[in-house]
């Protein structure tokens, strides 16, 4: 394995995030199940704490890619996203977050929602720059 290789992996494992929330019924829609709305509002805010672990650079949403509602998940659920760093480029990254419903009152899990989300690390002038630039060694090995 590569410097770089090494430093992202080292990167991926520290940055996986997890949050944990309950649906209650502000959050619904009028099936009473979680508002896809608020579903993707919570896996960006999920995919944007991910992203800026892994870099500790300012970060901007460039796409949110391929967003799959397998499941509803009900109010009076819990819900916990998952994102975890998949591919690193250049200047970019992606984040997959996958949404699992849990109930409440018994054991069972299952993933509900799935997405990617791509970010371009930025300078001060909003100008791309690398996702590794903290660690000028590592980019230079590459």
């Amino acid at each position: 394995m590569t410097p770089r290789e090494q430093e992202i992996a080292r990167r991926t494992a520290l940055s996986e995030s997890r949050v944990t929330k309950a649906v209650f019924p502000p959050s619904t829609n009028h099936h009473n199940t979680l508002f896809g709305g608020t579903a993707l509002a919570w896996m960006d805010e999920v995919s944007f704490i991910t992203a800026t672990r892994f870099c500790r650079l300012p970060l901007v949403t460039v796409s949110s890619d391929r967003i799959d509602f397998k499941h509803p998940i009900p109010a009076g659920s819990i819900v916990e996203l998952v994102g975890r760093v998949v591919k690193v480029g250049n200047t970019s990254l992606k984040v997959e977050v996958e949404v699992f419903v849990e109930d409440m009152y018994s054991a069972s899990r299952e993933r509900a929602i799935s997405g990617l989300f791509s970010f371009v690390a930025i300078d001060e002038e909003k100008r791309p720059v690398q996702v590794l630039a903290a660690f000028p060694d590592v980019v230079s090995a590459a």
